[in-house]
């Protein structure tokens, strides 16, 4: 794995950087081979909250986790316990519903334990839409698309982008900015 550790307010030091190395190289055991995927970690300090975020792209899976504390340590033990769970999750997830499909099956470890039924919620399965909703989407652009979405109040807004033609989603952070989605 490829570290790219960042700080935000923060300088990271050899021991923080050694910390999260160590940490997120003990998530290679989940899989049968080492993936060869970038590591992101970006570490922040925002008053007296300790944030840090994880993400680890890799082919047909994404794993991300964030998590906050008052100690930067203590914030990286609970974010690669967030990780995983997400494993454990998925390879769940996998053995369930793809049995016969080696495309995501066999990048994990068989020896893997699956989370316990109780920790899996049982809506997981069954996806059920309640709601369908349909509208023209009017040409514009992404700053005419959040006065748009905050004039709503809602937390995201689907658009047609008048410069590229394509669908794009503008969408609220939890850091109060605003985030823009569209195709590559």
């Amino acid at each position: 794995m490829n570290f790219n550790i960042r700080g935000e307010n923060l300088e990271i030091t050899p021991s923080l950087k050694d910390y999260v190395e160590k940490k997120v190289g003990k998530l290679e055991k989940y899989f049968d081979t080492t993936p060869s995927s970038d590591v992101h970690v970006k570490m922040s300090i925002l008053n007296n909250e300790q944030k840090v975020e994880i993400t680890i792209p890799m082919p047909k899976l994404l794993l991300r986790a964030e998590e906050k504390h008052t100690d930067m340590y203590a914030a990286i033990d609970l974010v690669i316990e967030k990780l995983e769970r997400q494993i454990r999750k998925h390879k769940t997830k996998v053995n369930r519903k793809f049995r016969g499909d080696d495309s995501l099956k066999y990048m994990f470890k068989n020896e893997l334990e699956p989370l316990a039924e109780e920790e899996i919620p049982a809506d997981d399965d069954d996806i059920e839409i309640v709601r369908t909703k349909r509208f023209d989407l009017k040409p514009m652009d992404a700053e005419e698309a959040v006065l748009q979405m905050d004039m709503l109040g809602h937390n995201f807004f689907v658009f047609s982008n008048s410069v590229s033609g394509f669908t794009n989603v503008v969408y609220k952070r939890k850091d109060g900015r605003y985030g823009l989605i569209e195709p590559e």
